[in-house]
């Protein structure tokens, strides 16, 4: 939040409302001049929690704004809260003392130095049940345990998959390094069988020479 003076006006009671069952805080009298700047846009509420909300909005930016007024009412309820705040640029709000499971409308008005905006349009929203919120956060709570149990699975599935690779990849490695020296050896097998079939086919006399049949 911004620096400045705020006013703060709480439950304020209301003539008859509009037909949608809201009023704004121009509604109530404050007038209009031509040169007050436009109404503002991009009304949202976020962080919406059982008892706090954040009310955020946007201006035109040739406008020269230098402050804001914001009106809160219970949806069907005529009271009024009033929040003000001037010399500060600020564009959220933070809402407080909010009821859980409650229905909301809010508008926002710019001031700046010549007066008021129009009221923006309204937005409606509902504070959430503190059981609700807790379970949603139990959720999520579960869900990130739950995410971070199957990032572990994949990375140790990933590591299992690898080390069977490698396993493979060694079985391979050592399966051809044995094809390489059984095939090396094959011509040094088939040397020494010729030689010795060479040698048992033409046999020597003792005396040293050949052996010749008598007719």
């Amino acid at each position: 939040m911004g620096r400045g003076g705020r006013l703060r006006l709480n439950l304020l009671p209301l003539s008859a409302p509009a037909p949608g069952g809201y009023r704004s805080f121009s509604d109530s009298g404050t007038p209009l001049l031509e040169d007050s700047p436009s109404a503002p846009v991009n009304v949202t509420v976020r962080h919406l929690k059982a008892n706090s909300a954040v009310v955020s909005w946007d201006v035109l930016e040739d406008e020269v704004v230098i402050g804001f007024a914001i009106s809160q009412q219970k949806k069907d309820v005529r009271m009024l809260r009033f929040i003000q705040e001037v010399n500060t640029t600020t564009r959220s709000c933070a809402l407080w003392d909010l009821e859980e499971d409650t229905e909301y409308i809010v508008h926002v008005q710019a001031i700046s130095i010549q007066g008021q905006s129009p009221a923006s349009e309204p937005v409606l929203f509902k504070t959430p049940r503190e059981a609700e919120k807790m379970a949603s956060k139990n959720k999520d709570e579960v869900t990130m345990k739950e995410m971070g149990r199957n990032q572990q699975l994949r990375t140790g599935e990933v590591l299992i998959i690898v080390v069977v690779l490698f396993m493979w990849a060694g079985v391979i490695a050592l399966f051809c390094r044995q094809y390489d020296i059984i095939k090396d050896n094959e011509p040094n097998n088939n040397k020494e069988k010729t030689k010795s079939a060479s040698e048992t086919s033409t046999p020597e006399h003792q005396g040293g020479g050949l052996l010749r049949s008598k007719i």
